[in-house]
């Protein structure tokens, strides 16, 4: 298989992290994902499998963490946020998901298939390559719920792309856009609000951004190190926003901000009750609109 490019090849660290926090026993879990690890690569399956021990997952925390504060739980703290937010959507009886720059997330097979709602997930052409390769190996073949759709955000029109994939524009719909708008200029971002602007009454709408005074170097938020590596040695995050700007930015094509959460959310929310003691990163931050 050829090389992902950079931006594909991203899609790998969350999931690591995400396989590891399944050595840690449940009641002290953030996240919970049995797929994770079997989505990997053999090479990172192993460094997984070593995972079990505390003094391994501690150096990986602190390599991760070195390179800026608090990502390790940051990231576990992210995606249990898309986990709960897609649960209600499919208690809420919504039928129809779009996991936008899916990667090798697992939400699609794990909490997707009981409800027999159906999941497009979309990616670049080398991730969806990975996935389906991962998928036929997991299951022997895409199950049959999910439609894998390679895109580029930044030239492809989304709405060309997934209706002949069978994408019902009048259903109402959650969307799921997680860990991707900073690798996306400005006007790649708002060509995918644009396609978001036409979705169905009462679809929802989760996505991640990083905070623009973190990419501006304004202040770093112990993240020297990742602005550094991301932002000025090889530039690939982009796009970021003032907290203040999202709702805003939402209204623009027809969403309602209904919550924004960040550090102290993912705190109260996750992190303390496990009874760990976790720092969280301030960089990024999820919000959640409805169109009303």
């Amino acid at each position: 298989m050829t090389k992902r490019p950079p931006a594909a090849q991203t899609a790998l660290g969350p999931m690591v992290i995400a396989a590891c926090e399944q050595h840690i026993p449940e009641s002290q879990r953030v996240l919970s994902d049995e797929l994770a690890v079997r989505f990997l690569p053999p090479g990172l399956r192993l460094v997984v499998g070593a995972c079990r021990w505390r003094a391994v997952r501690d150096l990986l925390t602190g390599a991760t963490d070195k390179k800026a504060l608090g990502l390790w739980a940051s990231v576990l703290s992210r995606k249990r946020y898309a986990d709960d937010k897609v649960s209600e959507a499919l208690r809420a009886g919504i039928e129809q998901f779009v996991f936008l720059g899916a990667g090798l997330d697992t939400r699609a097979y794990r909490l997707v298939p009981p409800t027999g709602a159906r999941a497009f997930e979309i990616d670049l052409p080398a991730n969806i390559a990975y996935k389906r390769q991962r998928l036929e190996a997991v299951y022997g073949r895409v199950p049959d719920h999910v439609v894998l759709v390679p895109v580029d955000f930044q030239t492809d029109d989304l709405a060309n792309v997934l209706h002949p994939q069978g994408l019902d524009p009048e259903t109402p719909t959650m969307f799921v856009w997680e860990a991707v708008t900073q690798y996306l200029p400005e006007d790649g971002v708002r060509r995918t609000l644009a396609f978001l602007a036409k979705a169905a009454l009462g679809s929802r709408l989760i996505f991640t951004y990083l905070r623009r005074d973190f990419l501006d170097g304004i202040d770093f938020y112990g993240a020297e190190q990742a602005h550094h590596d991301f932002v000025v040695k090889q530039p690939m995050w982009h796009f970021g926003l003032d907290p203040d700007d999202a709702r805003s930015l939402l209204e623009e094509y027809g969403w309602a901000q209904r919550e924004q959460v960040g550090t102290q959310e993912y705190l109260a929310r996750y992190i303390r009750p496990t009874g760990r003691d976790l720092p969280v990163s301030e960089i990024e931050r999820f919000v959640y609109g409805e169109k009303a």
